[in-house]
């Protein structure tokens, strides 16, 4: 199925995002990617790469030059691009590639968005106040942050963390019955939608050793993840849990369910990053349109050289056009 060019924002022009999205588009044939097209500053390409580049101004002329070079609607970064070497000039152009391009994926003209790493910490130097791209995506979608999911996805584990990007020790005040409720039913929607997956199969992990042993290594698991199952399950929706999280990850477990729901941000990451490092994908659940990212940072310090795989990002193309048709099917 025929989906709308995929609008990919290259991150900080000093990371790896540009070279993983030129070698991407080279790989395209190989991988069999749908047409998508750049939104960043030329530069930044042409200082880690020498292939064609065509500038275009509108999404739809991406179609008509895809086969034959990299498309690229240009965000001027008022400084020199150094790989390697971000600035706060950078990360405005990282900023305004990333506004536009989430601008154009709520167009029909594009099939969904997909954002290269950023720099959280230049970011915020230039008064950035959301805590990452997915919530500033949320927002210009119109969409809480509190109603979206992180799922991170690989060819053989799906996992939602919960809580995400906070310290552990108030992971236990954060998690609470009507989170894990809302997050699984965001979950179950998302890969309904999103995946094609019929009647998903969720599991939720325990929060304690061993899932708590029955109360005597916590109660977590008692008072909060058994009540939110109870809920589920009235709903209809395919649950089960909690579920010892050393024991979860293996391959005859993970053949048992769609996706994994784990109460805190290692436990969903360690293992998705130690099955699939060169190939996760960072996926935001509960948007109007698709939004994938390679589940990776920026690299400051491979930038430049070369070196940086792109089967994280050719991982994310390939997801967000997968959703996009899904999305089509499921209209």
């Amino acid at each position: 199925m025929d989906i709308a060019p995929l609008a990919v924002a290259l991150g900080d022009p000093a990371g790896i995002g540009p070279e993983i999205v030129a070698k991407a588009w080279d790989a395209r044939l190989q991988h069999d990617l749908a047409p998508f097209f750049a939104v960043g500053d030329q530069r930044s390409i042409e200082a880690v790469w020498s292939g064609p580049i065509r500038l275009i101004s509108s999404p739809d002329e991406a179609m008509g030059c895809f086969s034959s070079a990299l498309p690229l609607i240009q965000i001027h970064d008022t400084a020199d691009i150094v790989p390697g070497q971000p600035d706060l000039a950078g990360a405005r152009c990282a900023l305004d590639s990333l506004e536009l391009a989430a601008g154009l994926a709520r167009s029909p003209i594009v099939g969904g968005l997909v954002t290269a790493p950023v720099a959280k910490s230049q970011l915020y130097a230039i008064g950035f106040t959301h805590p990452g791209q997915t919530e500033f995506v949320a927002e210009r979608c119109g969409v809480s942050a509190a109603n979206t999911v992180m799922l991170l996805a690989g060819p053989t584990l799906r996992a939602v963390p919960i809580t995400t990007h906070v310290p552990l020790r108030e992971v236990v005040n954060l998690v609470t019955v009507d989170l894990i409720v809302a997050k699984a039913r965001a979950t179950e929607r998302g890969l309904i939608r999103n995946f094609g997956i019929e009647r998903p199969r969720l599991a939720i992990a325990g929060f304690n050793p061993h899932a708590g042993e029955s109360g005597s290594i916590g109660r977590e698991e008692i008072e909060l993840i058994l009540p939110a199952i109870e809920i589920l399950r009235a709903e209809g929706i395919d649950v089960t849990g909690p579920l010892a999280a050393d024991t979860m990850f293996h391959a005859r477990a993970r053949a048992e369910y769609d996706c994994a729901l784990c109460l805190y941000h290692d436990q969903a990451l360690i293992p998705l990053k130690t099955l699939h490092f060169d190939e996760g994908v960072n996926m935001t659940l509960g948007l109007p349109i698709v939004r994938t990212a390679p589940d990776h940072g920026t690299a400051f310090g491979i930038a430049g050289t070369n070196q940086a795989h792109p089967g994280a990002m050719i991982a994310a193309l390939k997801l967000a056009a997968e959703a996009a048709r899904n999305r089509l099917l499921h209209a």
